[in-house]
């Protein structure tokens, strides 16, 4: 693969709005986009790893648009090994909040002590974006309250029919 390899890791647990804007702004900055699907059984994810890579595919297909390739790949191991495999040069992580920096920086700075070659790149959240997170549409979602506003509709369906729900009626 040839250019500038770049990875955004997350659990995308659901894929959301902010993670569809961070991937548009990040396809600017590289040739090559890996979108990174964390299997992280300690977070209790909602869905599987498998069912979160094709939320990602399908919503990637329909929303972002030019720049760099794009592939989504499910990882298992530590980040910064599965980056060398991929050929990533660069981590971009999203930050939403002043709140999000000293974890982020801290993962940062142990992932260049683990592998020096490999940068992290911070995009900041679109501040439309910056107060939506996988947890809260969870949330919001467990309790029937509408989340099309943070998700594809396509997600949107998928987080009711898990919590049992019926569908929304269309918006005006």
């Amino acid at each position: 693969m040839s250019g500038l390899v770049g990875l955004y890791p997350g659990t995308f647990d659901p894929i959301t709005v902010g993670h569809l804007d961070i991937i548009q702004r990040a396809v600017k900055v590289v040739d090559h986009l890996i979108v990174g699907v964390a299997r992280n059984d300690n977070k209790g994810p909602l869905f599987s790893t498998a069912e979160r890579v094709e939320m990602v595919k399908a919503d990637i297909a329909d929303a972002v648009k030019g720049g760099a390739t794009i592939e989504v790949r499910p990882f298992d191991k530590l980040l910064v090994s599965f980056a060398e495999t991929c050929g990533a040069r660069i981590l971009i992580r999203g930050l939403r909040a002043v709140s999000d920096f000293e974890y982020e920086f801290q993962m940062a700075s142990m992932n260049y002590r683990l592998s020096p070659t490999i940068e992290t790149v911070f995009l900041m959240a679109s501040d439309r974006h910056q107060f939506i997170s996988s947890s809260f549409v969870k949330e919001i979602g467990r309790f029937g309250g509408d989340i099309r506003h943070f998700v594809s509709p396509r997600v949107a369906a998928q987080v009711r029919l898990r919590f049992g729900l019926p569908e929304l009626p269309p918006r005006d």
